[in-house]
């Protein structure tokens, strides 16, 4: 048993419409087309896809690299996207040994790409990357199933640019996010660079290519990993789920050793992990279509394997929680300290300020945490399940300290009805998503606009320190009120901004401010548009070519500087200090 080698666990991830599910579809399709379905068997979350189906796929590329075949086949997880993949956690990482990262190969990377990737570094999870799509290439022959090198010889030299191309726009794109890649028969040492396989989901082509890579790197750099360490089994709990006439049952991934029927086992919950029996395990009747998901007993799963398992006790079960067998009590005591140490890193509960955090598993807790981490967003509590009532009074709890941080951001979780009505009546705003970086995106527009809205408040009255150029050639009227182009040399205008000269003199005040005729709230650094200004002359007061400033009083930039500087850009303190020389000189003038 020791000497075992179990199956590589795959999963597919990218961004979303790049081609995850085709390629899974793909591939299963592909095995179910060599007529010997009996060899493919369906899991729980899981399609096993045993060495005689991939030796059919990928032979000829198999024999051209003269690859023995060690492990006994792929356990390629079902559902695409990354929240199932951050579920899938073990002590070290994830479980899945190895990731496909799919990459529409005529749109490049995309934000869920970076999100993705994200996720792999923070797990240390190797990957490659499927550069899909390539069917879509102008003027590209298809050949159904085909190995990519051998399409690539049959195209005309406008496809193999135009993809080339495309691929080394990929390569330049991942290189900016720290990755050094390449095609995959191009890369020497696969430690260094990231394998690009070219390949179509929609046709085939590049599938072979793509399993002997994977193949290749399994077997060069996992093969400890792959190793069965003994006979208890060690997994994790992929999704907590109610079936009819079974009732609450957990969906295991096993990526160590065996579970038999009537194992002790110890499994992961939030408070206290929980120590019971397998009265049930189940696996999918094979290739059963149409109507409720048909499930047949079974007595003993093996590594790697997905399986439904019906528990004993299944009360406060959670995914992402890892699930290990034991021989006796007292092992299962020690187990289930370590666990609850484990998940106890991943629940926060700081009583500091910063946003309230709930997700619906471990894993993508985990990812949000990091995501947030990353971006210097502070937590005051992460926690597992749907929003409470209690997770909108901690948010105002922390509205009373910063406001910025008074939120409530959920991944894939539902709200409560007294937790949507104490956030109705607290305002505490609640973001919820599916996709991680989404989420955290419509935070920071948010807390930016409380930020904005802040100093807008603070300012007053105020008029932002802004410096502009009058125009030479650019008047439109040249009083009552004057009309002219402008340039903003620094900061920005608004309708009601005083203006003074090089002197301090104040000129006038803007009415009005167009762009291409049309009437717009404000203008910025590097914009020209035509100012409306009431007092002024042109010819008089203001000339073409004049520098123009905000003209703010020395009591007023005393506030700015001092009182809310924090709040002012660089370039507007620059300006801002500009400004205070203009009028402490012309002070000093008069004084004179």
């Amino acid at each position: 048993m020791q000497n075992r080698i179990r199956s590589l666990i795959v999963i597919v991830l990218g961004h979303v419409d790049h081609g995850k599910t085709t390629l899974l579809d793909k591939i299963r399709g592909t095995t179910v087309a060599l007529k010997e379905p009996g060899q493919i068997t369906q899991h729980i979350g899981a399609t096993y896809i045993p060495l005689g189906v991939l030796e059919k796929i990928a032979g000829p590329l198999i024999k051209k690299f003269n690859i023995e075949i060690k492990i006994p086949g792929f356990l390629v997880i079902d559902t695409p996207g990354h929240e199932l993949f951050t579920n899938l956690r073990r002590r070290g990482g994830a479980i899945a040994d190895i990731a496909i990262l799919v990459i529409d190969v005529m749109s490049g990377v995309k934000p869920q790409t970076v999100e993705s990737i994200h996720i792999l570094q923070t797990k240390k999870t190797p990957f490659l990357v499927a550069a899909n799509k390539i069917d879509l290439v102008r003027g590209w022959r298809q050949t159904e199933n085909n190995v990519f090198i051998e399409s690539l010889e049959k195209q005309s030299s406008l496809a193999r640019n135009l993809l080339e191309q495309k691929i080394y726009e990929l390569i330049s794109q991942l290189s900016e996010l720290g990755f050094d890649s390449d095609y995959y028969f191009r890369v020497k040492n696969f430690r260094e660079k990231v394998a690009i396989v070219p390949l179509s989901a929609k046709t085939g082509e590049g599938i072979p290519d793509l399993i002997v890579v994977l193949l290749g790197l399994a077997q060069r750099f996992l093969m400890e990993r792959l190793m069965i360490s003994g006979e208890k089994g060690k997994g994790t709990v992929l999704e907590v789920k109610e079936e009819p006439g079974l009732g609450t049952t957990i969906d295991v991934i096993l990526y160590d050793g065996k579970l038999k029927m009537n194992d002790l086992v110890v499994v992961g919950r939030l408070k206290e992990a929980l120590i019971t029996k397998v009265k049930g395990l189940f696996l999918p009747k094979q290739f059963k279509k149409g109507g409720a998901a048909q499930f047949e007993p079974v007595n003993e799963v093996e590594s790697a394997s997905g399986v439904k398992v019906l528990l004993q006790e299944t009360e406060g079960l959670i995914a992402g929680a890892p699930v290990q067998v034991v021989e006796n009590i007292e092992e299962a005591e020690e187990v289930k300290r370590e666990i609850e140490k484990e998940i106890s890193k991943v629940l926060i509960k700081t009583g500091k300020v910063g946003v309230i955090v709930k997700s619906d598993s471990i894993g993508t807790l985990e990812a949000l945490i990091s995501y947030l981490r990353n971006k210097g967003i502070p937590i005051r509590f992460a926690g597992i399940g749907r929003i409470s009532r209690k997770n909108i009074i901690e948010a105002s709890i922390v509205r009373e300290k910063e406001e910025k941080y008074a939120f409530v951001l959920g991944f894939n979780v539902k709200i409560s009805p007294d937790a949507e009505e104490e956030a109705r009546i607290q305002n505490i705003p609640v973001i919820t998503s599916k996709v991680i970086y989404q989420l955290i995106e419509e935070y920071e527009k948010k807390a930016l606009e409380i930020e904005e809205r802040k100093r807008e408040e603070k300012i007053g009255k105020i008029p932002s320190p802004s410096r502009i150029q009058f125009l030479k050639g650019y008047v439109f009227r040249r009083s009552k009120p004057a009309i002219f182009g402008v340039e903003v040399l620094a900061g920005k205008i608004k309708p009601e901004t005083p203006l003074m000269n090089l002197k301090g003199s104040r000129v006038g005040v803007i009415l009005q401010i167009q762009k291409e005729g049309k009437p717009i709230p404000s203008a910025s650094r590097g914009e020209r548009v035509a100012i409306s200004v009431k007092g002024p002359t042109v010819g008089r007061q203001i000339k073409e070519g004049d520098i123009l400033y905000t003209d703010i009083p020395l009591n007023k930039i005393y506030v700015l500087k001092n009182e809310i500087k924090t709040e002012l850009t660089p370039e507007e303190k620059e300006v801002l200090s500009e400004i205070r020389e203009i009028k402490l000189k012309k002070v000093f003038t008069k004084e004179a």
